[in-house]
C-alpha cells in the first residue's frame, strides 16, 4: 500500500523540516531530514537514490534520484535549503504550512522546497514503466549560500541529460538567461588618534571616500561599456550595500569597511570583475601602502546564458504559454548547464515572495505546475 503523501501533506512535511543555510555556523542547519523525506518518497516510486555528502558544506547532502535507463532524458533540479527568517516579522510560524487567502504560507513554499512536492504529485499519475529515457531529480545543498551542492554535482558528471529545468519561482515563465553575482568587501586600515591633530593619524573614512570615488568610475565604466538589451537592467550593476567606520566623532577613524555587490552580464567572468576592482584601486593602494585590502565576502555565482531559440526553450515556452525571458537574479543554472544539457529555470510562485517574511505560494499555481511538469516529462522521457 502506498504511503506517498498527498500534495498538501508533502508541502507541510517539507516546510515543517527546517533546512536553513547560513554562512555563520550558529545559524546554519543540516539538510539531512529534508533529503531523507525526498529519498523515501522517490524511492517508493521506483527511483534509484544516492545521497552523496557535499565537500566543505558542514556534512550536508545532495540527492540524486534516477528512474529509467539509457542516455539523455530530463533533469528536474532544485535546492533543499532556505534563507534564514526574520524574527518577529512573520504572522505565523515559518515552519508551519498555513492556508489562508487562497495561499499556502511557510518558509520554502515558494523558494523552493514546494517544487519537489509538485514533482512528486505529477509523477503519481504518470506511466513510469513507459519511460524511454531517464528522469533524474536533483536536490541540492546550500544554494542560498555557496551553491556548493550544484557545483559538486556538475563536477561529478554523474549524468548527461538532454534537458534540465530548475524549479525556482518564475511564475511558470521559462528563463533562459540571467546575471551573475559577486560580493566583495573592501577594508581601509588607517591610524587612529585624537581629532584635534589630524596629522598624527590616517583617517580611514577619508581614504574610503577616495576608494568610493574610484569605484563610482568603475560603475560608470561597466554601465557604458557592457550591455545586453534582453535584460530590463541591460548593464552590469554595482551596489554599495554596507559601510561602517569609526567609533566616535572626536577620534580619527582607524578602520572602515565597505561591502559591494556587482551583477555581471553573461560572458563576464567573476575573476575579470575582481581584477577590475583591484586595477581601479591600484593608485590609492600605492598612495597608502598596506592600508587597503579587498576580499570576497562569500562565493559568487556565475552568469547563465542559454538560447531563446533552441528546441527545448521553444517547446517549454509553448507548453507553458509564456515567452522565454531573462532575469536579473542568480540560480544554479550555470552549474547545471555544465552537464551539457539545454537548461531552463522555471517554477511556480513569484520571485517577489522569495526571501520575504510570510513567504507564500498562490494555490492557483498548483494544478498548472503539476500539469506542466507532466508535459515536460512526457516530451523528454516518453515521447
Amino acid at each position: 500500500m502506498s504511503t506517498l503523501p498527498n500534495l498538501k501533506s508533502a508541502f507541510s512535511q517539507l516546510i515543517s523540516t527546517p533546512s536553513i543555510s547560513a554562512l555563520e555556523p550558529e545559524h546554519d542547519m543540516s539538510n539531512h531530514s529534508v533529503i531523507g523525506l525526498l529519498q523515501d518518497w522517490f524511492s517508493e516510486l521506483g527511483f534509484s537514490c544516492e545521497t552523496p555528502i557535499v565537500a566543505d558544506s558542514r556534512n550536508k547532502q545532495n540527492l540524486i534520484a534516477r528512474l529509467g535507463q539509457g542516455e539523455g532524458g530530463l533533469l528536474l533540479a532544485g535546492h533543499t535549503d532556505t534563507v534564514p527568517f526574520d524574527e518577529g516579522r512573520w504572522s505565523q510560524s515559518p515552519f508551519e504550512l498555513v492556508e489562508k487567502d487562497n495561499r499556502w504560507y511557510g518558509l520554502g513554499t515558494c523558494d523552493m522546497k514546494g517544487f519537489f512536492a509538485l514533482v512528486l504529485e505529477a509523477l503519481k499519475d504518470m506511466p513510469l514503466e513507459d519511460f524511454k529515457r531517464p528522469l533524474t531529480i536533483f536536490a541540492s545543498a546550500d544554494e542560498e549560500t555557496t551553491m556548493s551542492g550544484a557545483k559538486a554535482f556538475a563536477d561529478s558528471k554523474a549524468i548527461a541529460p538532454d534537458y534540465a529545468v530548475i524549479g525556482e519561482p518564475t511564475s511558470l515563465k521559462p528563463v533562459y538567461m540571467h546575471k551573475g553575482h559577486l560580493a566583495q568587501g573592501i577594508r581601509v586600515i588607517g591610524r587612529s588618534g585624537h581629532s584635534s591633530d589630524p596629522a598624527r593619524g590616517l583617517n580611514a573614512i577619508e581614504v574610503m571616500h577616495k576608494v568610493i570615488s574610484q569605484l563610482m568610475k568603475l560603475k560608470q565604466h561597466l554601465s557604458e561599456n557592457y550591455r545586453e538589451d534582453a535584460f530590463t537592467v541591460p548593464y552590469p550593476t554595482m551596489n554599495f550595500g554596507h559601510i561602517h567606520g569609526g567609533d566616535a566623532a572626536n577620534r580619527i577613524c582607524g578602520c572602515c569597511d565597505l561591502h559591494l555587490d556587482i551583477r555581471p552580464l553573461p560572458g563576464m567572468e567573476l575573476a575579470e570583475l575582481e581584477l577590475m576592482v583591484l586595477n581601479y584601486l591600484s593608485d590609492i593602494s600605492k598612495e597608502y601602502p598596506g592600508s587597503i585590502s579587498v576580499s570576497t565576502l562569500y562565493p559568487g555565482a556565475e552568469s547563465f546564458a542559454g538560447k531563446a531559440d533552441n528546441p527545448w526553450t521553444k517547446l517549454v515556452a509553448e507548453l507553458s504559454g509564456h515567452e522565454a525571458e531573462v532575469v536579473n537574479y542568480s540560480t544554479e543554472a550555470p552549474y547545471i548547464n555544465k552537464l551539457g544539457c539545454q537548461t531552463l529555470v522555471l517554477g511556480p510562485g513569484s520571485i517577489n515572495q522569495a526571501h520575504q517574511p510570510d513567504e507564500f505560494i498562490g494555490l492557483e499555481y498548483l494544478t498548472p505546475t503539476v500539469e506542466l511538469i507532466k508535459k515536460m516529462i512526457y516530451h523528454a522521457c516518453i515521447k
